[in-house]
């Protein structure tokens, strides 16, 4: 084998249309690859794929990776010189529901941001784009004229000879065995012999999680997935849709039904219908099922029992369907992450190691996939915010019981709407507080936050804390009445929050001031003070945020949010001088927010040695209620408070004793509100890479006088002047607050969109953060906000919090 190659910077695990996209886009960068492949090109879930097309997502991320997609599909043919068939015949989803159709409304408002063509279709009008469908119970529709369909295996070959020709080396028909490291190069084995690089991708498609198990000893964990049985059918030629098709001269638009859960495409002159059914089947998670070490090409054998509500469904939509027999089945694996996103970007804990993996529908993200892996490999960052995607997003309650779980609840709901009020059921309780029960006691209606297990709200006897109560848009239901009071509590008296998995890392050891220092923006806090700090990135955006508390001149404690945990621990780690240590401590701490105007008067009544006149931004060890723990004077909620943070094993004594003093449990939706009306900013929503650190309004946390991360990319900014700027808006919202990426509109043009929004109670009105054309971010600007297909009118507040603007209950 003297033409096997033995060096490269990139080697990619896995040959299908992702694999093969993330050669193609890692070689378009200029740097050289291997791609393996242990078989042919596209031998797993690629070859039987439906090769569907959509753009649509309700996901910002998503609908970025598939509008890249898209465009990408459209040139490749002749862009390589190899002939795909590619279809674009637009599509159609049905709308049963009123809340569908406001889902669609919104998907559009993103999408035309984005410069999709998404269009909302009348009732009356479908029959004029899809003769042969039954339309007399339906609310709406969305048509997306970039939909449709191509052929996964002939893209995968394109993909291929495109970053052939760019100088990859394709490797057939030869399998990974294993990885090694030597120095900081990695070894991947083959049959063929070893080959020496940088840095390595896991592509393997549903052998994801075996290929995953390589990477444990150098610092991997298993990836979260589940291999999933996915069922479609082509029937035989139908001769109506033979001759409508001659006669018009295309195909007729792919029909998604997404309340009853199936799409319906025309293949060549039949149609294939891919139902995802609520009994679906996960294949491989038992003993007697195990994954074989080849599935190359091969099927599970037909299940269409499983499918027969969905067929008749189908049937009574388009009657056609029920006139032709089925031709053909296919029942092939499909992987499936907890979210059912895949799993794009960094390897948790393994330097130089990323994961292209687990796509649901690998190929309409295909492109955008390798374009984004192809970022992550060679600049370190993405262009978008790709969160949504980043493997970091599962920590270690992500067990392979979970994961099984939330697959099948997943599959089954594929198509399902996520209201803002909802939580899916499956996978409950993986972490619970030390207050767990308690919280339950107490009425606590749960949601989930990194596997934690926290309380939404507080129910009171009679409530309906259904699942399907929660089946709406709207900010009313059963929890209004109770956030509200929640909010009054904290603003007129004191609440408590219970407060599981926060973040938490020390980092010690001579030089770590100098560590943090360079990672920040701002001035770090002296000892016995609080700061927030602002981590950039090499252009300026923002990477995360975090509250870093000083115990000493080298020695800090690091508190960021609960999903953030393995992503911030990235980002402290990242160039560790020597002598510098990092500790995750988030698993061994507990925290309770108490705050309000009487929260001192609380602690005063208990029995504590705490300074309660130290002021706001500072901390101290103190004892509360008998128990040591960590009191810091800060509050999220905006009013007088501290955070407790203790061992989880004294928390139900601390808990007990601030609610025997007559503090009010609280859960996040009230948190939210009250973080809204102060303009704090969350992370992932408010606080992304999509935005610099200028445009977040954040200049007040920059020190220019020091050296930092992105210093030199935020000063060129300052001086050329943000295009962009964060703002806070009142909105006259109607019944629905504005969701994440709702557009903003100012006499008929978008000039930005909507971060985060929820009803302020203690100010009266629905808030929204988000960023907005920076001529208009002036207190007074009247804009529009485009919520759910209605644009409602908004107006620009001054820049700082609409509530206690001074920050006088903050710091009483």
């Amino acid at each position: 084998m003297a033409d096997f190659p033995t060096t490269a910077r990139v080697v990619i695990i896995g040959g299908g249309a992702v694999g093969a996209s993330c050669a193609y886009h890692i070689a378009k960068a200029g740097w050289d690859c291997v791609l393996l492949e242990k078989n042919e090109l596209t031998a797993g879930s690629t070859w039987h794929a439906a090769g569907n097309c959509p753009s649509f997502s309700t996901s910002w991320a998503i609908m970025n990776m598939q509008r890249y997609s898209l465009g990408l599909f459209a040139r490749l043919a002749d862009e390589v010189d190899y002939p795909m068939n590619y279809h674009v015949t637009g599509s159609i989803r049905l709308g049963h529901s009123k809340e569908r159709v406001m889902e669609f409304e919104r998907a559009r408002a993103m999408g035309r941001y984005q410069g999709l063509d998404l269009e909302m279709m009348q009732v009356s009008d479908i029959k004029d784009r899809y003769p042969f469908v039954e339309t007399h119970d339906l609310a709406g529709a969305l048509w997306d004229p970039d939909d449709g369909d191509i052929d996964p295996a002939q893209l995968t070959q394109a993909l291929a000879k495109g970053a052939r020709q760019m100088g990859a080396r394709i490797e057939r028909f030869c399998p990974a065995t294993g990885v090694s490291r030597r120095g900081s190069e990695w070894i991947v084995h083959t049959d063929k012999g070893d080959i020496a690089c940088e840095k390595v991708v896991n592509a393997a498609g549903y052998y994801a999680q075996r290929v995953g198990e390589w990477f444990k000893p150098y610092g991997g964990r298993t990836v979260p997935m589940t291999v999933m049985s996915h069922q479609y059918f082509l029937t035989d030629e139908i001769p109506e849709l033979a001759a409508w098709t001659k006669e018009n001269g295309r195909k007729v638009p792919l029909l998604r039904d997404v309340d009853s859960s199936y799409y319906l495409r025309q293949d060549k002159n039949g149609l294939n219908l891919g139902p995802y059914e609520r009994n679906c089947k996960a294949h491989w998670v038992t003993p007697d099922d195990p994954m074989p070490e080849d599935f190359s090409f091969q099927l599970y054998p037909d299940d269409l029992d499983r499918l027969e509500w969905y067929i008749e469904d189908a049937m009574a939509r388009v009657p056609l369907l029920g006139t032709a027999g089925v031709g053909r089945v296919i029942n092939g694996p499909i992987p499936y992450a907890p979210d059912g996103l895949p799993l794009v970007g960094p390897m948790p804990g393994v330097p130089n190691a990323f994961e292209a993996c687990v796509f649901t529908f690998g190929i309409t993200q295909s492109g955008g996939a390798g374009k984004v892996l192809a970022e992550w490999v060679t600049e370190g960052q993405t262009e978008w915010d790709m969160w949504a995607v980043d493997p970091r997003r599962f920590t270690d309650y992500a067990d392979q019981d979970y994961c099984n779980q939330k697959a099948l609840e997943t599959y089954g709901h594929e198509y399902a709407m996520h209201f803002p009020h909802h939580r899916w059921p499956a996978g409950a309780d993986k972490r619970l507080s030390p207050n767990h029960a308690k919280v339950r006691e107490l009425g606590g209606v749960m949601g989930v936050y990194n596997g934690w297990e926290r309380a939404n709200w507080f129910a009171h006897p009679g409530d309906d804390t259904s699942e399907e109560a929660t089946h709406t848009w709207a900010r009313s239901g059963p929890w209004q009445p109770r956030v509200a009071a929640e909010c009054a509590a904290v603003r007129d008296a004191v609440g408590v929050l219970d407060l599981p998995g926060f973040s938490r890392f020390r980092l010690s050891g001579p030089g770590a001031a100098a560590h943090l220092d360079r990672l920040t923006a701002g001035r770090l806090p002296k000892p016995g003070r609080v700061g927030l700090a602002y981590f950039p990135d090499d252009r300026g955006r923002i990477l995360t945020e975090m509250s870093v508390l000083c115990h000493g001149e080298d020695d800090f404690t690091l508190i960021t949010a609960a999903t953030a945990q393995w992503h911030d621990y990235d980002v402290l780690k990242a160039d560790l001088p020597e002598g510098v240590t990092l500790r995750d401590d988030s698993a061994d701490t507990s925290t309770l927010i108490v705050t309000g105007p009487q929260s001192r008067a609380l602690f005063e009544a208990l029995d504590t040695d705490a300074d309660l006149s130290l002021p706001w931004l500072s901390h101290q060890r103190a004892t509360v209620a008998g128990r040591p723990c960590t009191l810091v004077r800060v509050s999220f909620a905006g009013e007088l408070g501290w955070e407790i943070h203790a061992a989880n094993a004294d928390m139900p004594a601390l808990y007990d004793a601030v609610l025997g003093a007559g503090a009010t449990p609280f859960g996040m939706f009230a948190l939210n509100s009250l973080r809204i009306e102060k303009g704090y900013r969350a992370w992932k929503g408010d606080l992304s890479t999509d935005y610099s650190l200028l445009e977040g309004g954040l200049e007040r946390f920059i020190d220019w006088s020091k050296d930092f991360t992105g210093k030199s990319a935020l000063e060129v900014e300052k001086q050329r002047g943000a295009s962009k700027r964060f703002a806070m808006l009142t909105v006259d919202a109607g019944e629905c607050d504005a969701p994440y990426m709702s557009s903003i509109w100012q006499n008929g043009q978008v000039v930005g969109e909507t971060t985060s929004g929820a009803w302020g109670y203690r100010v009266d009105a629905s808030v929204a953060l988000g960023m907005i054309r920076s001529d208009l971010a002036v207190p007074g600007t009247t804009l529009e906000v485009e919520i759910f297909g209605e644009r409602r009118p908004a107006k620009v507040q001054s820049d700082g919090p609409l509530w206690d603007p001074q920050n006088e209950r903050l710091r009483a």
